[in-house]
């Protein structure tokens, strides 16, 4: 069906039960979808097991332990440059502040790999506090349901470049 050959998706986020549902773990949430979702070998899929500012280290372990190349390597992650309910899949091109994705970045040195950018922003001007803030809160479930239902349209969009 679908040529899954050596792809390697790993979903950014904090270790434990305490950012569970953070918003910040979005990356993590991702993973947990496609676990349920997919029934294929050959996609490598990954959590860090490690806090966000750490994940390049991560990243480069499992790229040098299973000779995975970077061209094959997509990472899913928060993004509060995207509005929550949005997503952008892109080689190369991350939020403007992000540091995981700047662990990423520095580890592997480059910007070229893939990332899924599920936009976790729903901030309005009356509710408006700092980003390193508030992607340290739990999502409402209200948000829960939108990010659950936007999962089956990433994969299919992912899907396409397999």
């Amino acid at each position: 069906m679908y040529n899954y050959t050596m792809f390697a998706i790993i979903g950014l986020g904090n270790p434990g039960e305490k950012y569970r549902n953070n918003r910040h773990n979005v990356g993590h949430m991702f993973i947990d979808y496609l676990v349920n979702e997919l029934r294929v070998n050959e996609l490598k899929l990954y959590k860090t097991d490690c806090f966000m500012n750490q994940s390049g280290a991560f990243i480069k372990k499992v790229m040098r332990n299973s000779g995975m190349r970077r061209e094959n390597l997509v990472i899913a992650h928060d993004d509060l440059d995207i509005p929550l309910g949005k997503f952008k899949i892109q080689k190369g091109i991350g939020p403007q502040l992000h540091n995981g994705i700047e662990s990423v970045e520095k580890s592997l040195g480059t910007k070229d790999f893939w990332r899924i950018r599920i936009g976790v922003d729903n901030r309005t001007p009356d509710n408006w506090i700092d980003g390193e803030t508030y992607v340290l809160n739990d999502f409402r479930q209200n948000e829960l349901d939108v990010i659950q239902a936007l999962f089956p349209e990433v994969l299919n969009r992912l899907q396409t470049l397999w």
